[in-house]
């Protein structure tokens, strides 16, 4: 059951005794989270979330400890960004605990209106090598999950004959995939920590420059090309070239020559992802839609 404003401003008095709260409202945030923005005497605010279901509550511990960690890399200035810094968190009696944050900086992105150049498109593209950056053995240590580049391989294998059993989605679509899975010289990277959920709401732009990135809950050592993918399927082409040359002069002594192939093949897939969810949650609105866009897709690659 979702909580309410005043449900989260009561829960947030236990994780910051002494606190005075004159005003609370309630927020949409990102992700399977209750959020309530509460306003204090002295007239700072905080955002209080806490998960809404069992799964947010045990992927948001996880998170929390990569944030304390991330925090520590914000401040030595090898991230280029804020992240969501904990003021103080209580446990909740089911389960997950009741966070409170200060409010964060920045405005979702509008990859669509992404102009290229040195700009906020540079800016991104070194925002996520500095991500890639990160050394993997402290998602190890921290139990996040790890990938190889085989086991994104096979994972990818299986989307496509997922998509190919459907019978919706254009033959020249399945035929440009399988090349691509087929090409082992595309395969050849070294997995990076990734965020593995960015999109508009968890990369927020300030002053023509990234200013936060949120939502580390699914973050993992996996393909770098997860975190291009939405990025380079939503921006210009003359954007998206920006994006990934500012990335690739950024990452240090790494060389990936299949990396625009892989992101271009998970941004396509994503379309069938979308249309399997039609077909999974009988939705006639997504099929038609994911069919659609399938449809142009093939016809502009055609």
């Amino acid at each position: 059951m979702a909580r309410s404003p005043l449900q989260l401003a009561a829960l947030a008095s236990v994780a910051l005794p002494g606190s005075s709260a004159i005003g609370v409202r309630g927020i949409d945030l990102p992700g399977d989270y209750d959020g309530a923005e509460i306003t204090y005497a002295d007239g700072s605010q905080l955002i209080a979330q806490t998960p809404a279901n069992v799964i947010a509550g045990a992927s948001q511990a996880a998170e929390l400890a990569l944030l304390e960690e991330l925090q520590h890399r914000v401040i030595a200035g090898d991230l280029p960004f804020t992240v969501p810094e904990v003021v103080a968190s209580a446990p909740l009696a089911e389960g997950g605990r009741i966070v409170l944050t200060h409010p964060l900086i920045g405005a979702p992105i509008d990859a669509a209106a992404l102009n290229p150049g040195p700009g906020l498109a540079s800016n991104i593209g070194r925002a996520l090598a500095a991500i890639h950056e990160i050394p993997t053995g402290l998602l190890e240590r921290l139990e996040f999950p790890i990938y190889g580049a085989a086991d994104y391989r096979h994972r990818h294998v299986m989307e496509l004959e997922a998509a190919g059993a459907t019978g919706l989605v254009p033959p020249v679509l399945l035929t440009r995939w399988e090349e691509n899975l087929d090409d082992d010289a595309v395969w050849q990277f070294e997995p990076v920590v990734v965020h593995g959920d960015l999109g508009p709401e968890y990369l927020l732009v300030d002053k023509g420059q990234v200013a936060t990135i949120s939502g580390w809950a699914n973050a993992r050592v996996a393909d770098p090309a997860d975190d291009l993918a939405w990025l380079i399927a939503a921006a210009s082409e003359e954007a998206g070239d920006s994006v990934l040359k500012a990335y690739q002069n950024s990452r240090r002594g790494i060389t990936d020559p299949g990396l625009l192939d892989r992101t271009m093949l998970i941004s396509e897939l994503a379309l069938a992802r979308w249309l399997q969810y039609g077909l999974r949650e009988n939705l006639p609105e997504v099929v038609a839609d994911a069919t659609s866009m399938l449809t142009d897709l093939a016809a502009a690659v055609g």
